[in-house]
């Protein structure tokens, strides 16, 4: 999917308000989170490479049942980019 943001998809089902935007930037896919109900976090948090998510990922406490890499889905984002650009 795509708007005036970029290329974007659900990292959470069935919660529309919150879009994952993707973007490649010289062979490096890049991350950017946005919430509807949270207008500020496009505004203070940039873009970020998968390898420093991954990194952050490796120091998050998956005890609770949440991992950051289900939002931050290197798969996921490589098909929406293919998707996009066909």
């Amino acid at each position: 999917m795509q708007d005036t943001y970029g290329v974007y998809y659900y990292p959470i089902p069935g919660h529309k308000s919150i879009r994952m935007y993707v973007r490649q930037n010289q062979e490096v896919i890049e991350f950017r989170l946005h919430n509807d109900n949270d207008p500020q976090m496009w505004a203070e948090h940039g873009w970020l490479t998968y390898e420093a998510v991954r990194q952050a990922a490796e120091m998050y406490d998956r005890r609770n049942g949440n991992d950051p890499l289900r939002l931050y889905d290197f798969d996921v984002a490589l098909n929406v980019l293919k998707d996009a650009h066909n």
